[in-house]
């Protein structure tokens, strides 16, 4: 088996004033979230990342949207389908989507197709009620 290595996100230094950078659950963890929390390109931005302009999982799209049923859907299938194009190496195990007041939490459990790492992830999106 081998050790692979990667950027943390979100970026931050180590102790050599480089980019922090780590591998297993760390690493695993860090390209979900970086999936998930960037703004990919849509009906309302061009993108966050300017050389990746669709890279993202689209979940700023909830903001400002009534919090139902269906937007907790819409969110388990924009997390679901951002993971599957931009971090295949990962395979959703788990997720669960809670809402309160204004807020989405997404909870969700991933694991390493190759390593068998498995990871817990959880974020909040603030929408509106």
């Amino acid at each position: 088996m081998f050790d692979l290595r990667g950027l943390l996100a979100p970026f931050r230094r180590d102790k050599k004033r480089d980019f922090a950078s780590g591998s297993g659950p760390d690493l695993l963890r860090a390209k979900v979230l970086q999936a998930l929390l960037t703004e990919g390109a849509g009906p309302r931005s061009s993108g966050e990342l300017p050389w990746r302009t669709s890279f993202g999982a689209g979940l700023h799209l909830l903001r400002h949207q009534r919090n139902d049923e269906v937007l907790a859907a819409l969110a388990r299938v924009y997390v679901r389908d951002a993971l599957a194009r931009w971090v295949p190496s990962a395979q959703l195990v788990a997720l669960e989507v809670s809402q309160d007041e204004a807020s989405l939490l997404l909870r969700l459990r991933v694991r390493e197709r190759q390593t068998g790492v498995e990871v817990s992830v959880e974020t909040t999106r603030e929408v509106r009620r």
